[in-house]
Formats: structure tokens, C-alpha cells, sequence
């Protein structure tokens, strides 16, 4: 398996990113998207009172992925270092270290951990979880070898953020690596953020 992944300002564009995976044959179960909550844009549906152990950044037993689709195994998390999170996959669970369903911590940062451990170069995975931090929303795909040219080409298609052009403007504000230490970004800034880039 190799892992394809693509990092997107808006969880919209994610979301027709994942679906379009799906559409070309890598199944929902392979496909993972996390993405910055900490301004509420997504609210658990069944009505669970979860933003705030997310913000406290305790764990959270929500189930990610799943038969009934990627999309209906979205669950609300905290990752270290990222803060709340709307994600569903092995991702998500990779980066939690879940064990059981509730988060145990993770070294390297959690998400960077987990995305290097499944063969994405450190670089680049220090680039997603930072924008994911500030804001974004991760697309990332486990994908059979023959799979992977078509897998490329769709998220070539779609609306993702060029990666060495977002590294290069975090890296004018000073940023080096993600720092899982870091504060969690505010809901104010993720809109600032959001809204330096559409």
C-alpha cells in the first residue's frame, strides 16, 4: 500500500476529495480525513457534549470509519498538538494511539507520527499537521499499487493547497516544524487563517 494524501483549506473541498477516491475504487475503510475543529464548524449530530473534552484535550470513544462510509463515521477528537478535531479513519486512531477508543497520547506529534509511520516523508507530514493546526483539512489514502496513478490524478484534480507554496508562507512567519507543544489555534484564528488562503 501507499499512502496519498493532500492537505485543503475548506472541509468541502476535502470531503469531494475523499468521495472522488471512493469513486475511482479505494474503499472508504482506506480513506481518512481530519480536520480543525476548534471553530465548530461541525457539532456531533446525535447531540453528545464532546466539544469540550476535545478542547481539554482528552479523548473522546467515537468510532472513525466504519461499513456505513467514511463520511458517516466522522467523530469529534483532540489530537496533540492539533486540538479538536472532526476526523474518521486510520488516521485519526493512528494519531490518538487509540487504545479502546480513548486517546492515550502519541510520540512525534501524533499526526506527524502516524503519517510518517505509514511511509508520507517527514517533511511533508510536519506541513500537513501544521496546516491542519491552522485550520485545514486532511485528506490521506492508503492505496493499492494499481491504484495509486488514478488516486494522484484525482487529488491533482481537486482544489488541494500546493504544499511547497503553504510550507514556504508558514516558514515567512517563522515556522520550522509542527510542534505537538504548541497552543491549539483559537476559533479566530482558524478563521484567519482559512481567510489568508480562499
Amino acid at each position: 500500500m501507499t499512502t496519498v494524501s493532500a492537505l485543503f483549506d475548506t472541509p468541502a473541498e476535502a470531503t469531494n476529495a475523499a468521495r472522488r477516491l471512493e469513486s475511482v475504487g479505494v474503499p472508504a475503510s482506506d480513506i481518512s480525513v481530519v480536520s480543525n475543529n476548534s471553530d465548530n464548524w461541525y457539532s456531533d449530530p446525535d447531540g453528545n457534549e464532546v466539544a469540550n473534552d476535545a478542547l481539554t484535550g482528552a479523548g473522546l470513544g467515537a468510532a472513525v470509519g466504519g461499513a456505513g462510509g467514511l463520511l458517516a463515521g466522522l467523530g469529534l477528537m483532540a489530537i496533540p498538538g492539533v486540538g479538536p478535531v472532526v476526523a474518521a479513519g486510520w488516521l485519526a486512531a493512528t494519531a490518538l494511539g487509540a487504545a479502546g477508543g480513548a486517546a492515550t497520547g502519541a510520540a512525534a506529534g501524533g499526526l506527524v507520527g502516524a503519517m510518517v509511520g505509514d511511509g508520507v516523508p517527514e517533511r511533508e507530514a510536519n506541513v500537513y499537521a501544521e496546516g491542519v493546526r491552522r485550520g485545514g483539512t486532511l485528506v490521506s489514502a492508503r492505496v493499492e499499487p494499481a491504484l495509486v496513478d488514478r488516486a494522484q490524478a484525482v487529488l491533482r484534480e481537486t482544489q488541494q493547497v500546493d504544499l511547497a507554496a503553504r510550507e514556504a508562507a508558514y516558514r515567512e512567519t517563522g515556522w520550522d516544524r509542527f510542534d505537538p507543544d504548541a497552543p491549539n489555534y483559537t476559533a479566530d484564528q482558524v478563521r484567519d487563517e482559512r481567510g489568508r488562503y480562499l
